[in-house]
């Protein structure tokens, strides 16, 4: 900047030498030569004021730029060298086999799960763990302010999608129906039935107990075909439930209330040997799980007509299912068992690979 005024032009010289030197630079614009500038501005005739004031300003925000500048390095983080550790110029690290890797349990499970329904006909899809109002809610028969709405109390965001409703995170993988429906509708043009197993990650803002988490994983299943009735949801599930416990087991069901199916079930099953005890006709029977016929207003928001086609639908979680195969009494016990377990077979497989790298390099050394 050049200044025309002398008295600043010589000031100008003075502190931005001083500030060059200085580790702080905003404590330049403390310098008492620069208060001195400014309160001569009122000594001054006015008609030299205006002149004056603006050059001093000018030195003033020349010195603060520059004072800014250095904040703005200094806020800055060092850059990340995204080659190391593994360039062409690194010493490679040792590394673990691959091998030492593994599936976590739950996984393993599902897919355990989800191979007997493979086989007994169905496909299976993901179900997302972020979606919209109209999935969770008003696609499965749950219009605006319906009461049923309170039992799936949830995670919602801040976030709003195109109607202004929050995003919420799934209370089941029922959210799932409405697209299965209409991406599989093709199949009952064809006179095949649509059968498909939902398997995902849900999420219930409710208190734990030993049968409750507030996340967790379900499997829900659908079948829509021509003359689909109650009968063949009992013959599905029992014939799943046998396959997963490897024995046979008899199922049954009684009424309950869902919004997405008329008329609506909850299903149990007989106690497996493993948790079987000295049981009463009572204590025998194990509750698993929601079920029922499809409501004719779910298959009609996907553009099915009920009068042509009826189905069934049914949801358990994956963690109680699990718990019974292996008698675990509580939800959270179980979660903790499978993480012991993973961590420990983990911990013995590195424990055996290193006693037989030192074995070898001790041999080696022999030699």
């Amino acid at each position: 900047m050049n200044y025309t005024n002398s008295q600043i032009l010589d000031a100008a010289g003075v502190l931005k030498a001083r500030q060059a030197e200085m580790t702080n630079k905003s404590d330049i614009l403390k310098a008492i030569e620069l208060k001195a500038l400014f309160d001569q501005i009122k000594t001054l005739a006015p008609e030299e004021r205006k002149a004056f004031g603006q050059e001093l300003n000018s030195l003033r925000q020349e010195l603060k730029a520059i004072a800014d500048e250095q904040a703005d390095e200094a806020g800055q983080l060092a850059p990340i060298d995204i080659t190391a550790p593994f360039d062409i110029n690194a010493k490679l690290p040792s590394l673990f086999s691959s091998e030492l890797g593994s599936r976590h349990p739950i996984n393993t499970e599902i897919e355990r799960i989800v191979d007997i329904f493979y086989r007994m006909g169905f496909t299976a899809v993901d179900s997302p763990e972020l979606d919209d109002d109209y999935h969770m809610f008003e696609s499965l028969n749950f219009p605006e302010g319906h009461p049923a709405r309170d039992d799936y109390d949830t995670f919602m965001t801040t976030q709003t999608d195109s109607k202004g409703k929050p995003f919420v995170s799934p209370a089941h993988t029922s959210t799932m129906e409405h697209r299965v429906f209409k991406n599989y509708k093709a199949n009952l043009d064809k006179g095949e039935p649509i059968a498909v197993v939902i398997p995902g990650r849900v999420f219930r803002n409710e208190d734990i107990d030993v049968t409750h988490e507030h996340t967790f994983y379900q499997l829900e299943g659908v079948y829509v075909g021509k003359k689909i009735h109650a009968g063949h949801l009992i013959a599905t599930l029992q014939t799943y439930l046998s396959e997963y416990f490897q024995q046979d087991l008899k199922a049954k069901i009684q009424p309950f209330y869902f919004p997405f199916t008329e008329p609506s079930f909850e299903f149990a099953v007989e106690r497996p040997d493993i948790l079987r005890k000295n049981d009463s006709e009572e204590q025998k029977w194990l509750e698993l799980g929601g079920c029922g016929m499809t409501h004719p207003n779910v298959l009609r928001a996907a553009g099915i007509d009920p009068e042509i086609y009826t189905g069934f639908a049914w949801g358990f979680g994956i963690e109680r299912m699990v718990m019974m195969k292996n008698a675990t009494e509580a939800a959270g016990d179980l979660i903790q068992d499978l993480t012991l377990t993973f961590n420990q077979l983990r911990q013995n497989k590195i424990t055996t690979e290193l006693s037989e790298i030192t074995a070898g390099k001790i041999a080696l050394e022999d030699r």
